[in-house]
C-alpha cells in the first residue's frame, strides 16, 4: 500500500483548513478536506497526481492528519468517510498546534504535575515540580509553556549531601601540558577546576565522595611525563584515575596504565593509534579521535555523489594512520580511493602526479606549515578551480595561507586563489545549541565564566578550543563513579577500597565509563566501542577568503545538517574525474554515398553486360569467348560491387544487434564476387595456357576443348571459398569488436574528455582467417598474372578473348596487392581504409567488365556480325538454321574419324617402314651393295626384279599418302 504524504504550504492557510468546512454529501462519497496549517494529510493508497485530480473520496475512505516539527495535531487524528458523504467528528476540528519539550514532563528523583492542559504540553499548560524524600529540587518549581518554549530552565532533584567534613577523597592524577608543541593545560588545567567544584557541589552525584586533583605539567614531551607519572604511582594518594593531555603522553601513560588498572582519560589527545584497544584496554578520550573527520569526508562524498578521490598527505604517523581509517570507511561505501600520494617535506612530485592522474576531488592531510608549501605547488600546477576540490584539516589559523613563509615562493594572492573554494572538517568542540548541559549551564555560559578565571585573553591561551572536553572529562568521570559507589540509591561498591591491585573496582568503573550518555557543554558525550569520543563536526568552506559553516554531522545519529550556503566556481559540485564521453566514428556520408553510387552505377553496367552476352550467346563470335564464364565475370562483379554497400554500414545506420550480420555479408558477398569473377578469368586462362603452350603433348585437346572442364574448374574454386566462409562463420562467426583511441580535449572550456571509438568486424582468430585467406588468393592472384603474361602470344579461336580476360587479371591482382595491406594499415581511419577498399572493387569491376564486353559490343555493332546472322534466320527460317548446325556437328563427327583412321595408316607406314629396313639388311650380308638407282628409288638386289620393287615402292608410297 503506498503511503503518500500531501503536505500544504507554508504561508497560505487555504480555506477551511483544519477540516472545519462540511462537505457536501453526495452518492460519490465525501470530499476532499484540505490539510491544517503546518500539517498534512496522508491519503492511503493514492499518488501526489491522483490526489490533485480527484474531488471525492470512496465511502470508508480513511485519512490521517500529521504535522510538522515540534507540533502535535489537536482534534481527531483520523477521519473516516461515512455512507452520507460526510467525514467522522466534524464537529471537532483537528489543528497542528506547537508543543513544549517534553522532558519537562518527566523528572528524575521526582514527579510533575501538568495543569491546564493535557499531553502533550500545550500553550498556556503548567507544571510543578516535586522531589521524592532525601532529595531537593534545583532550579524553579513551575514553568509554564507559551508559543512552543517552556518559561524556565528545567530543575532537577539533588540528593541530600554529607558534609563536607564527612565525604572522603578520590584522587585524580593529571598531566597538564602548559608548554611544549600544544600548550593545552593553559585552559584547561582551569576547566578541570571549574568542572571538579561543580561536581563537588552537586548532592546528587557523589555526595559521599569528594573529587580532588593533583597535577603536573608534563610539556607535551614524553621524557617528562616518564617522570611524573613514576611520581603519581609511587607517591600517595592513590590515584583512581589518570588524566594525560597531548596524544606522544598519552600514548606513554595508556600503555603503562594497564598495568597498575588504572582508567586513562584523556581531554587532548586525537591520535587514531590510541582507538587501538589491545595496545590501550583501559583508554578512554573526551577528544575525538582524528578519524571522526572520515565519516564526515565520507558522507559529503555521498552527498555529491563522488566515487573516485585522490589523497596526500604528510608522512606522520597520525596522519597515516588517519588515511587508512579513511580507505578502510570508502571501501566499504562504495568510493574508492584511486591515487594516494605521500611526503616527508617536499610537496612538489606528489602533487604533480596528481595532476597527471587527473586528481579531482583530494583528501588533504598535513600539517599548516606544510599546507602552504602544498598549495603553493597546486598554483603552479593549476590544480585549481572549478574542476577540484580539496578537503583540509580545520584546526588551522583562518588566516593561514595570508602568513608569510620564507620556505615558499608563492604571493598572498595567488595562494588565496588556490586555496579558494575548499571543504575544511573540525570537530566541534563547543556546543553550537544554547541548551542547557548536565552542568545546568550553556555552552555560552561556560565560556563566559572560563574566560573569567583565564589570565590572558583566549586567543592567546593555549588548549582554549579544547577547555569544554577538559570540562567534561571530569563530568564523565563523577558519573562513571558515581555509577561505581552506587550513587542515586543503587548499590555499588566503596571507593575508599581501589587500590593498585583490585581489578574489580577497575572493570566496573571501565564498564560506567563505556556506557556514559549525557549532555556536556561540548555537547552530546558518548564513547565508541574504542573509548573514543563521538562528536559532532563542523563543515566550512573558504568563500571570498573567510570560512563559512555550510553543515554538521552527527556521527553518532548520521544526520548530516545542512545550511545550503555552500559555493562552487563552477556553480555546482564538480565531477570526480573527468567525464568522459564515448563518441563513434562514423564514415563520412558524402564518402558513403558517392562510393555508393559509383558502386550502383557498375552493377547496372554488369546487368547490361551480363543481358547482352546471354541476348547474343548465338553469334558465333560470342560463343567463342566461352560466353557461360563471361556471365559469370558479370555476376562476380556485381556481387563484389553490392559488398561495397555492407562495407559502408556501421553504428550510424545500423544497430549493434544487426552488426554481425552486416559483417558476414561483407564477407559473403566480396568472397563469392571475387570467386566468381576472378574465378572464371582464371580459369581461362589457365585452360588456354595448359592447352596452347604445349606444342607437341596437347595437340589433341586444342582439337577438343570441352566446356564443362571450365565450369568444373570455375566449380572449384567457388566450392573452396563457400567451404571456407562456412567453416569460419560457424568455428569463429565474425562480430563487433570497439576499437578505442587516445582521450581527446573538446574546444570548450567544459570538463569533459572525448573517448573516440571505432566499430570493427573481427573474430578471435581474425589474423589467423585473414592470412589463410589472403595467402590462397594471393597466390592465385600471382598466378593469374604469371599465366596472362605467359600466353600474351597465343592465338585461338576457342578462347578469342583471353588477351582481354589477361588485360583484367593484370588490373585486378595489382589492385587487391595493393589494397590489402594498405586496407590493413589504415584500418583506424574509417574513411580511408573504406575509400581504398571501396574505391579498388569498384575500379577493378569496371575495368574488367569494360575489357571483356566492350569490345565484343564494338565488333558485333561495327561489322553488324549479329545483324547478318539475324538475317540469314529471317531468309531461311528456323529449319534451315537448325539444318546448318546439324551439318556442322556431323562434319566435326567425320573430321574426328578421319583424323583416327590417318593415325591408324601412320602406324602402320611406320611399321611397314621398320620391316623394310630388316629386309634390306638381311639382303646386304647376303649380296654386296649395289649402286642406288639413279632415279632415286631403293637399291636393287641383283635377285629382284625391277617390276617388283617398282611396285613396292609406289605402295609405300601410296600408303604414305
Amino acid at each position: 500500500m503506498l503511503l503518500l504524504l500531501l503536505l500544504a504550504p507554508l504561508f497560505l492557510r487555504p480555506p477551511g483548513a483544519g477540516g472545519a468546512q462540511t462537505p457536501n454529501a453526495t452518492s460519490e462519497g465525501c470530499q476532499i478536506i484540505h490539510p491544517p496549517w503546518e500539517g498534512g494529510i496522508r491519503y492511503r493508497g493514492l499518488t501526489r497526481d491522483q490526489v490533485k485530480a480527484i474531488n471525492f473520496l470512496p465511502v470508508d475512505y480513511e485519512i490521517e492528519y500529521v504535522c510538522r516539527g515540534e507540533r502535535e495535531v489537536v482534534g481527531p487524528k483520523v477521519r473516516k468517510c461515512l455512507a452520507n458523504g460526510s467525514w467522522t467528528d466534524m464537529d471537532t476540528p483537528s489543528r497542528c498546534v506547537r508543543i513544549c519539550s517534553k522532558s519537562y514532563l518527566t523528572l528524575e528523583n521526582g514527579k510533575v504535575f501538568l495543569t491546564g492542559g493535557d499531553l502533550p504540553a500545550l500553550d498556556g499548560a503548567r507544571v510543578d515540580f516535586r522531589c521524592e524524600p532525601d532529595f531537593h529540587l534545583v532550579g524553579s518549581s513551575r514553568s509554564i509553556c507559551s508559543q512552543g518554549q517552556w518559561s524556565t530552565p528545567k530543575p532537577h532533584c539533588q540528593v541530600n549531601r554529607t558534609p563536607h567534613s564527612e565525604r572522603r577523597a578520590v584522587y585524580i592524577g593529571a598531566l597538564f601540558p602548559m608548554s611544549g608543541g600544544w600548550p593545552g593545560g593553559q585552559a584547561c588545567q582551569p576547566a578541570v577546576e571549574m568542572a571538579l567544584e561543580d561536581v563537588n557541589s552537586r548532592r546528587d552525584i557523589l555526595p559521599d565522595y569528594e573529587l580532588k586533583l593533583i597535577h603536573h605539567d608534563s610539556k607535551c614531551d614524553p621524557g617528562q611525563a616518564t617522570k611524573y607519572l613514576y611520581e603519581l604511582l609511587y607517591n600517595d594518594p592513590i590515584k583512581i584515575i589518570l588524566m594525560p593531555g597531548c596524544s606522544s603522553v598519552s600514548t606513554l601513560v595508556a600503555e603503562a596504565a594497564r598495568m597498575w588498572n588504572l582508567i586513562v582519560l584523556s581531554y587532548g589527545s586525537s591520535s587514531p593509534a590510541l582507538s587501538n584497544r589491545q595496545r590501550f584496554p583501559t583508554f578512554f578520550r573526551t577528544h575525538p579521535s582524528a578519524t571522526l573527520h572520515n565519516p564526515t569526508r565520507v558522507k559529503l562524498f555521498e552527498k555529491w555523489g563522488w566515487k573516485k578521490i585522490a589523497t596526500i598527505q604528510q608522512t606522520t604517523e597520525v596522519f597515516t594512520s588517519t588515511l587508512d581509517d579513511l580507505e578502510e570507511r570508502v571501501k566499504e561505501a562504495g568510493i574508492e580511493i584511486t591515487f594516494r600520494q605521500s611526503f616527508f617535506s617536499d610537496p612538489a612530485v606528489p602533487v604533480k602526479n596528481l595532476k597527471r592522474q587527473d586528481a579531482r576531488i583530494i583528501v588533504g592531510l598535513f600539517y599548516e606549515t606544510e599546507a602552504r608549501k602544498v598549495f603553493c605547488e597546486v598554483y603552479k600546477e593549476r590544480l585549481f578551480g572549478k574542476k577540484y576540490v580539496w578537503f583540509l584539516i580545520g584546526w588551522y589559523a583562518d588566516n593561514w595561507f595570508k602568513i608569510y613563509d620564507p620556505s615558499i615562493n608563492c604571493t598572498v594572492d595567488e595562494m588565496t586563489e588556490a586555496v579558494e573554494g575548499h571543504i575544511t572538517t573540525e570537530i566541534v568542540m563547543l556546543n553550537p545549541a544554547n541548551t542547557r548541559s548536565i552542568s545546568n549551564m550553556t555552552s555560552q555560559e561556560f565560556v563566559e565564566k572560563l574566560t573569567k578565571r583565564l589570565k590572558r585573553h583566549p586567543e592567546e591561551t593555549g588548549g582554549f578550543q579544547e577547555a569544554p572536553l577538559a570540562y567534561d572529562a571530569i563530568w564523565a568521570l563523577a558519573l562513571a563513579l558515581n555509577k561505581t559507589s552506587g550513587g542515586g540509591g543503587h548499590s555499588g561498591v566503596r571507593l575508599e577500597d581501589f587500590n593498585y591491585n583490585n581489578q574489580t573496582i577497575t572493570d566496573q568503573i571501565y564498564r560506567a565509563m563505556n556506557s556514559s550518555s549525557f549532555e556536556g557543554v561540548s555537547g552530546h558525550v558518548v564513547f565508541d566501542a574504542s573509548g573514543s569520543r563521538m562528536a559532532w563536526t563542523l563543515i566550512e568552506q573558504l568563500q571570498g577568503g573567510s570560512y563559512k559553516k555550510i553543515g554538521y554531522y552527527d556521527s553518532t545519529k548520521d544526520d548530516l545538517s545542512w545550511s545550503k550556503t555552500d559555493k562552487w566556481i563552477g556553480g555546482s559540485p564538480p565531477a570526480d574525474q573527468t567525464l568522459v564521453i564515448k563518441t563513434f566514428r562514423f564514415l563520412s556520408q558524402k564518402l558513403f554515398i558517392s562510393v555508393s553510387v559509383l558502386s550502383s552505377l557498375g552493377i547496372v553496367l554488369a546487368v547490361v553486360c551480363l543481358s547482352f552476352n546471354i541476348y547474343n550467346s548465338h553469334v558465333r563470335y560470342i560463343q567463342n569467348s566461352q560466353p557461360n564464364l563471361n556471365n559469370l565475370t558479370a555476376v562476380g562483379c556485381s556481387l563484389a560491387l553490392a559488398a561495397v554497400f555492407p562495407l559502408g554500414l556501421d553504428g550510424y545506420h545500423i544497430g549493434r544487434n544487426q552488426f554481425p550480420f552486416v559483417c558476414q555479408a561483407r564477407l559473403w558477398l566480396l568472397g563469392l564476387g571475387f570467386s566468381l569473377g576472378y574465378g572464371s578469368m582464371f580459369t581461362k586462362i589457365w585452360w588456354v595456357h595448359t592447352v596452347f603452350t604445349k606444342k607437341e603433348e596437347k595437340k589433341e585437346w586444342r582439337k577438343t576443348l570441352e566446356p564443362w572442364k571450365l565450369y568444373a574448374t570455375v566449380g572449384l574454386l567457388v566450392g573452396m571459398d563457400v567451404l571456407t566462409l562456412a567453416i569460419w562463420q560457424i568455428v569463429d562467426p565474425l562480430h563487433r569488436t570497439i576499437e578505442t583511441f587516445a582521450k581527446e580535449e573538446p574546444k570548450e572550456d567544459i570538463d569533459v574528455s572525448i573517448l573516440p571509438q571505432l566499430e570493427h568486424c573481427s573474430s578471435r582468430k581474425m589474423n589467423t582467417w585473414l592470412g589463410i585467406f589472403y595467402g590462397y588468393k594471393g597466390l592465385l592472384l600471382l598466378l593469374g598474372i604469371f599465366l596472362a603474361y605467359e600466353t600474351k602470344s597465343v592465338s585461338t579461336e576457342k578462347i578469342n578473348d583471353h588477351r582481354a580476360v589477361g588485360m583484367a587479371i593484370y588490373n585486378v591482382a595489382v589492385l587487391c596487392l595493393i589494397t590489402a595491406p594498405v586496407t590493413m594499415i589504415l584500418s583506424s581511419q574509417q574513411d580511408a581504409a573504406f575509400a581504398f577498399a571501396s574505391l579498388a572493387i569498384v575500379f577493378s569491376s569496371y575495368i574488367t567488365l569494360v575489357v571483356l564486353f566492350v569490345p565484343k559490343m564494338r565488333r558485333l555493332i561495327t561489322r553488324g556480325e549479329w545483324q547478318s546472322e539475324a538475317q540469314d534466320t529471317m531468309k531461311t527460317g528456323s529449319s534451315t538454321n537448325n539444318n546448318e548446325e546439324e551439318k556442322s556437328r556431323l562434319l566435326e563427327k567425320e573430321n574426328r574419324e578421319l583424323e583416327k583412321i590417318i593415325a591408324e595408316k601412320e602406324e602402320r607406314v611406320s611399321e611397314l617402314r621398320h620391316q623394310l629396313q630388316s629386309r634390306q639388311q638381311l639382303r646386304s650380308r647376303r649380296h654386296p651393295p649395289t649402286p642406288p638407282d639413279p632415279s632415286g628409288g631403293l637399291p636393287r638386289g641383283p635377285a629382284e626384279p625391277p617390276d617388283r620393287l617398282s611396285c613396292d615402292g609406289s605402295r609405300v608410297h601410296l600408303l604414305y599418302k
